[in-house]
């Protein structure tokens, strides 16, 4: 027996869209649940892909004599005839797959009608205007759709008719107007296809179903799909849905609408649509006409606006999910002719979610799984306006969310000056250095034509949610002419930009935002999610008002303090630069000590301000030579100052000779003297050795993390002093703190063994001071593959493992982040070779195995062995399910996707057996 292809809508399973698509679906579940749904079937995204895979142009063996006794069926319904001239049925052919997909395929209205039918529906109906505005809509639209016809010969057609008859208003058109517009039309029709228009009905629908089934193919549904990201598994093919044409248009107790249950864009309880009295949906849709809000509907037919209203509540009883439905009301009388879930913005969705839980229409889970995590983002950062029409000047990498304008400066400086004058400004920089920071903290956001999402500029700005473009590779930055090319535009310091951290543009001049909204109801919503989750969401956060902000937006403790952050503020940097340049250990020191009492203060007031929840800290990690400037820019340096040398020493000679002639009081006083410049030249000089020593080839692999504190066991001396101390001094305070000192780039138990020497004998050197033991954990990184396969003997020593993933990426793929960002990568996802970049999305077959075995063999040496990850991967959803499957305990990153992280991790709790 052949597999059934048509189902009615009074037979068809509701809950099977991947079979009878969403439309399909939702009009049999309508009209079993006894909604006033127009009687109709599906043809199956069975029978689509059948006839996809032909060879032929020929719809499956058996499917017409399936149509035709469905078609019976809804003849005996509604006591017409498909093709009766005297009582004719006249029907729409719409598309419909598993995934909404809207206004990516096609539509036919009217299918049924020719020279006969359209006389019976006009004696049937005692409209002539009406019979001859159905036919011609028909013919276009079937034209368009079915036969491939440009709609612009319909178009023109049309329009001579409107500027003979002297009217701008479809409705102003006559009976007689309409009627030679179809014939217009049809004269369209044979000279475009050298055929007459089709006049069996039979024959327009097995036209219309093929085109309805080759519209899944069309270029705006694969874009669609390629765009959303819309697999086979998620949606394949597209179901067609015949149904019972009832009519909008015929007369002012006509009408034809689209609503929302409740308002998509703000989630408010209330009827949300519009209308159009004497009109066909299609006119709605398409502004042909200006629809009216629904709410006037209550004035114009009141009986009508309380029927709508019932529906509405019928449909959220039902389907307990804010609807989207189209409706019709023909004569008085409401038909529900299509449902589906409304899209709406975050903010609604959000609001939506705790309103129905209270109502009763859903419980907690139901409103937590409702809600995509990362579309939160869209509630917590400033984003573009959408309503703005602009065209984007140049494209980079969206390397942290949200949108700023402001105007150009080109070196941190003058952003820090500028910012001081209370000026929004953009730092626009070919790449950025730790030294920039400043210019950070006075930027709305950074912009730069080179490096990656891992690029000093990107990690930064997104700890302190900033937007950031970074390797936007079209923009040529000059700093010396404070300018940047962008093709034939020049971008002077100065200049009105505005970046989109979330989608890498740039544009010119100021694009209106909208501000973030951390909502009432999304503090509720998050609260539901942590008492879901078993992952702890803590946040990477460098600072106290990071940690601040942090805890806003709900972080229960820091997974990963950067020290290295710390160095880089303007009065710090130079204490740092001194230690480096230092020779020999003593002199090491002197300057560590300098250091120590602000890294103290700095841990202090993390802890006060974090407390109870642990804090944890990353010793050093970076190459020291970051801290230095490039060798080029030194070299440049000393250029200057070689020229500079000479002419102070110009202007000396100058003043002696003048000092002879007695005309010494006519010379300007001297800024500086040659000694001093001579004493600038050699700290360069001694600086451009320093750096040259320092050079390695691949310094990501080089004497950086735990190699650099066995090296230099000085430096991680200090840090560690100033973590304990700071614990102590909060310990006095009577604050409950617990810090976590952990150890970056270890690959061998040796290494941990050395630095927990050092943490061993401070620690006992001040507890001794203290009184009593001092509360902290000592742990790992675990970001080098050698870690991984020797997690049992890290464990030993660790009573906590923190993976980093961008490193522990980049180590088991061999890939350099930035390079390969910027190079392959995209080439490798848009051919298949990998599916996701795997600096965004966890590579759980690579890397992903990797942790699960470390996880396996840290605990079985060590049971109660804490386990978290603190790389970028940290926020991100899919990855956030990944660490919850592997038993990770936290998940730690940037302040701002600390809501997108909560929600995630709920969401992997929830959906353990789904």
């Amino acid at each position: 027996m052949s597999k059934k292809m048509v189902f009615s809508f009074k037979e068809g399973d509701g809950r099977n869209k991947h079979l009878l698509g969403g439309k399909g679906a939702n009009l049999c579940e309508m009209t079993q649940i006894g909604l006033n749904v127009p009687p109709g079937f599906v043809i199956s995204t069975e029978a689509c892909l059948a006839y996809l895979d032909s060879d032929s142009d020929e719809l499956p063996a058996g499917l017409m004599d399936e149509v035709r006794e469905q078609m019976k069926a809804v003849e005996e319904a509604t006591g017409k005839g498909f093709g009766d001239p005297e009582n004719p049925l006249l029907v729409s052919v719409r598309s419909g797959s598993a995934m909404s997909m809207p206004g990516m395929m096609d539509t036919i209205l009217n299918l049924g009608l020719n020279d006969r039918t359209l006389q019976g529906e006009i004696r049937q109906t005692g409209d002539e205007r009406f019979g001859y505005d159905s036919y011609r809509r028909f013919i276009q639209l079937f034209g368009k759709v079915a036969l491939g016809i440009d709609d612009e010969l319909f178009d023109e057609e049309f329009n001579k008719v409107k500027e003979s008859a002297h009217v701008t208003e479809d409705v102003g058109l006559s009976a007689d107007d309409l009627k030679e517009i179809s014939q217009r039309f049809l004269k369209v029709v044979e000279q475009a296809t050298g055929k007459p228009f089709p006049e069996d009905p039979y024959e327009q629908l097995e036209i219309a179903v093929k085109a309805v089934f080759r519209s899944w193919m069309g270029k705006r549904a694969v874009d669609y799909r390629r765009e959303f990201n819309i697999t086979p598994d998620m949606a394949n093919g597209t179901a067609v849905n015949v149904c019972t044409m009832v009519f909008g248009n015929r007369g002012n107790d006509s009408a034809t609408g689209v609503a929302f249950t409740r308002n998509p864009a703000t989630g408010e309880n209330k009827l949300y649509g519009e209308y159009l009295v004497n009109a066909q949906g299609e006119d709605v849709v398409a502004g042909i006409r200006t629809p009216k809000p629904i709410d006037r509907l209550a004035d114009e037919m009141p009986r009508m606006a309380r029927e709508i209203e019932e529906l509405r509540q019928k449909l959220e009883a039902h389907y307990h999910e804010v609807q989207d439905f189209e409706f019709t009301i023909e004569r008085g009388t409401l038909y529900c002719l299509q449902t589906r879930n409304g899209k709406m913005n975050a903010t609604a969705m959000v609001r939506t979610s705790v309103e129905m839980e209270r109502e009763g229409l859903i419980d907690r889970r139901q409103a937590l799984l409702r809600i995509k995590p990362e579309d939160l983002e869209q509630m917590l950062y400033p984003r573009l306006d959408p309503n703005a029409r602009v065209t984007p000047l140049a494209q980079g990498l969206p390397a942290s969310p949200g949108a700023a304008s402001g105007h150009v400066v080109f070196d941190a400086d003058r952003a820090e000056a500028e910012g001081r004058k209370g000026r929004d400004v953009i730092l626009l920089r070919e790449e950025t250095k730790p030294e920039d920071i400043h210019g950070f903290f006075a930027s709305r956001g950074i912009l730069t034509s080179r490096g990656g999402k891992t690029s000093h500029a990107a990690v930064v700005a997104r700890g302190m949610g900033k937007p950031c473009v970074a390797g936007a590779e079209g923009i040529h930055v000059d700093v010396m002419l404070r300018e940047a090319l962008v093709g034939d535009t020049v971008i002077r310091e100065g200049d009105l930009i505005t970046i989109d951290g979330t989608s890498g543009k740039v544009y010119l001049g100021r694009v209106p935002t909208v501000e973030a909204d951390f909502s009432a109801e999304l503090n509720i919503l998050l609260g539901w999610a942590d008492e879901a989750a078993r992952l702890t969401v803590m946040a990477n956060a460098d600072t106290a008002v990071d940690a601040d902000r942090a805890l806003k937006y709900g972080a229960r403790g820091i997974g990963l303090c950067r020290t290295e952050r710390m160095f880089n503020a303007v009065e710090r940097l130079p204490v740092v630069i001194e230690m480096i340049m230092a020779e020999t250990a003593e002199h090491r020191r002197q300057a560590l000590d300098k250091l120590l009492p602000m890294q103290r203060q700095d841990f202090q007031e993390l802890f006060e301000v974090m407390a109870p929840h642990p804090v944890t800290i990353r010793l050093l990690d970076p190459p020291i030579h970051e801290f230095l400037p490039s060798e080029e820019q030194l070299r440049d340096d000393l250029q200057y100052l070689y020229r500079l040398k000479e002419s102070v020493r110009g202007m000396e000679v100058l003043a002696g000779t003048m000092s002879l002639l007695g005309e010494a009081g006519s010379l300007p006083e001297q800024p500086v003297d040659s000694h001093q410049v001579e004493e600038a030249i050699i700290k360069k000089e001694t600086m451009l050795k320093k750096v040259r020593a320092l050079y390695e080839t691949n310094p990501m692999l080089g004497h950086r993390g735990v190699r650099l504190g066995i090296t230099f066991p000085e430096i991680y001396e200090m840090q560690i002093r100033a973590v304990l101390e700071a614990a102590m001094a909060c310990d006095r305070k009577g604050l409950e703190v617990h810090p976590k000192i952990k150890v970056p780039q270890v690959c061998t138990a040796q290494e941990l063994l050395f630095v927990k020497g050092i943490v061993d004998r401070v620690s006992a050197e001040l507890e001794a001071e203290l009184g009593h033991r001092l509360c902290f954990q000592f742990g790992t990184m675990i970001e080098v593959v050698r870690a991984c396969m020797r997690a049992d003997s890290l464990a030993e020593e660790a009573a906590f493992f923190s993976f980093g993933t961008n490193d522990l990426t980049q180590a088991t793929f061999s890939f350099s982040r930035e390079d390969a960002e910027n190079k392959f990568l995209p080439l490798y996802n848009e051919r298949g070779i990998l599916q996701n970049n795997p600096f965004d999305v966890l590579d759980e077959k690579g890397v992903g195995k990797l942790m699960q075995l470390a996880v396996r063999w840290g605990r079985e040496k060590r049971p109660d062995l804490l386990v978290g990850i603190c790389g970028e991967h940290g926020g991100h959803p899919a990855s956030i399910h990944f660490c919850h499957r592997i038993g990770l305990d936290y998940v730690s990153c940037s302040a701002p996707r600390i809501p997108v992280a909560r929600l995630a991790a709920a969401h992997a709790a929830l959906c353990e057996d789904c």
